[in-house]
C-alpha cells in the first residue's frame, strides 16, 4: 500500500508526541518547557486539520486514514495529559478524575469502532461532535500548559482558566461518547 501526503501527516502526529512529551517534562527555567511543549503540541495538532484538507482536496480519502486519524488523535491527547499529570501535580487532584474519564471514553469508543469495522469492514469516520470534542481537548490542553504563563501577565485566580476549560471539554467529551455508543450499538444491535 501506498501512504498517500495526508496519512505522512497523520503518521508525523504519531511520532511527534513523544517529542512534546518529553519538552513538557524536561526541567527548564519558569515556564519555558510548557510554552515550547504548547507550540510541539499546537504544531502535532495542526497536523490533524491539515491531513484532513489534503485528503478531501486531492480526493485521497482511505480507510486507512479513516482509521488512523482518530487513533493518532488519541494519542496526541493521551499524551499530553499523561505529561500534565507527571508535570503540574498542584492541579492533579481534580485533572486525574478529568484525564481517566477522558481516556475511558476514547477507549470505549475505539474499541466499539474496532467491533464494527471488524464485522463487515465497515470504517465510522468521526462525526461534528467528535470533531468538537477533539477541538477542545486541544484548546483544554493547550490552556492547562499555558495558564500559569498567561496569570503572571493576566491577574486571574489560580488556574481558573484551566478548569473552566477543563470543565467543557468534560462535558463535550461525555457527551460525544454518549452519542457514538448510541451510534454503535443501534449498527450492533441492527446487525445482529
Amino acid at each position: 500500500m501506498k501512504v498517500n501526503l495526508a496519512n505522512k501527516l497523520t503518521i508525523l502526529r504519531v511520532f511527534l508526541v513523544p517529542v512534546f512529551m518529553l519538552v513538557i517534562m524536561l526541567p527548564l527555567p519558569g515556564e519555558w518547557s510548557n510554552i515550547i511543549g504548547a507550540a510541539i503540541f499546537i504544531l502535532t495538532a495542526l497536523t490533524d486539520t491539515l491531513d484532513g484538507i489534503v485528503a478531501r482536496r486531492s480526493n485521497t480519502v482511505t480507510d486507512f486514514g479513516k482509521f488512523l486519524d482518530p487513533l493518532a488523535d488519541k494519542f496526541m491527547i493521551f499524551g499530553a495529559l499523561l505529561a500534565i499529570l507527571v508535570k503540574q501535580r498542584e492541579i492533579s487532584y481534580i485533572f486525574i478524575w478529568v484525564a481517566i474519564l477522558v481516556i475511558l471514553r476514547e477507549l470505549a469508543v475505539t474499541s466499539l469502532r474496532l467491533i464494527v469495522s471488524g464485522k463487515d469492514s465497515t470504517v465510522v469516520a468521526a462525526k461534528f461532535i467528535g470533531k468538537l470534542k477533539t477541538v477542545l481537548q486541544i484548546v483544554c490542553i493547550v490552556t492547562l500548559l499555558l495558564d500559569r504563563a498567561v496569570t503572571k501577565t493576566w491577574p486571574t485566580p489560580d488556574y481558573l482558566l484551566s478548569y473552566i476549560a477543563m470543565a467543557v471539554m468534560t462535558i463535550v467529551t461525555l457527551w460525544s461518547g454518549y452519542s457514538y455508543l448510541r451510534q454503535y450499538w443501534s449498527y450492533i444491535d441492527i446487525n445482529k
